[in-house]
């Protein structure tokens, strides 16, 4: 990632949202890592199932949950875990639904959930639900005002022009977003790379469905720490956080 910001700590100019390709129909590359250790192999077969939300669930997203949800949210891309598994340990009454195609970021997240040697048996969180497929698909499937928030934690910036249209925020994708959100749900994004930072701030700046307050430059309260910050704030990176309401 670039390490350079613009002059008072605001990201460079990006270029114009309006020019950007639509998405192409999945963003990411190769989900496979060349090998997976025995307790990961075990993870993904028998406590990934457990615990997997399925596209036919999209239609009633609640009814996976076998306990009562005061609300329901949705995380992009969850990377090592970390933020979705604080989510579920300080919210019990919040049903979480973790997307993430990454088989050692799902193992990741599923090593924190049971332990060794009870991967088949295990307790498993009743508020939580990984989808290991394209986030897109699934918001695209939801119900109208379905979730209450949603959390996208430092992305793969994709940070050349070119590459733009592999950006999750993205114009295109913004509607979609709305819609499966409540009025007055919120959307929270973090990035650290000052490409994809100058992205964000033109794209919302763009768009009339969304409420988005200046970001903030210290991690708020609530938003719980990644690898992903920890390493930004080690090599000098300033991340922004972003909350961004969804207009009534």
């Amino acid at each position: 990632m670039s390490d350079t910001q613009g002059e008072g700590g605001s990201p460079p100019p990006a270029a114009a949202s309006r020019t950007v390709k639509p998405p192409p129909d999945r963003l990411y590359g190769r989900i496979k890592s060349h090998s997976l250790r025995p307790r990961q192999r075990l993870l993904l077969d028998e406590t990934l199932p457990r615990v997997r939300f399925l596209m036919d669930d999209a239609a009633d997203p609640r009814a996976v949950f076998p306990c009562e949800l005061g609300a329901l949210w949705l995380e992009v891309g969850f990377g090592g875990g970390e933020h979705a598994h604080a989510q579920i340990e300080t919210n019990p009454r919040v049903g979480l639904i973790a997307c993430e195609v990454f088989e050692l970021g799902l193992c990741s997240l599923l090593s924190k959930l049971v332990e060794e040697g009870r991967e088949a048996s295990g307790s498993v969180p009743g508020n939580l639900r990984l989808f290991d497929d394209d986030a897109r698909t699934l918001i695209r499937a939801l119900p109208d005002s379905s979730l209450h928030r949603m959390f996208l934690m430092f992305p793969d910036p994709w940070p050349k022009m070119r590459h733009a249209k592999r950006r999750f925020v993205h114009p295109a994708l913004l509607p979609d977003i709305a819609r499966v959100l409540v009025p007055g749900g919120e959307w929270r994004i973090a990035s650290d790379d000052p490409t994809y930072q100058a992205w964000v701030a033109e794209v919302m700046g763009a768009q009339t469905l969304f409420d988005v307050a200046p970001p903030a430059t210290s991690r708020p309260e609530g938003w719980p720490p990644t690898r992903y910050e920890a390493k930004a704030l080690r090599a000098g990176r300033q991340p922004l956080y972003w909350s961004a309401v969804k207009r009534n």
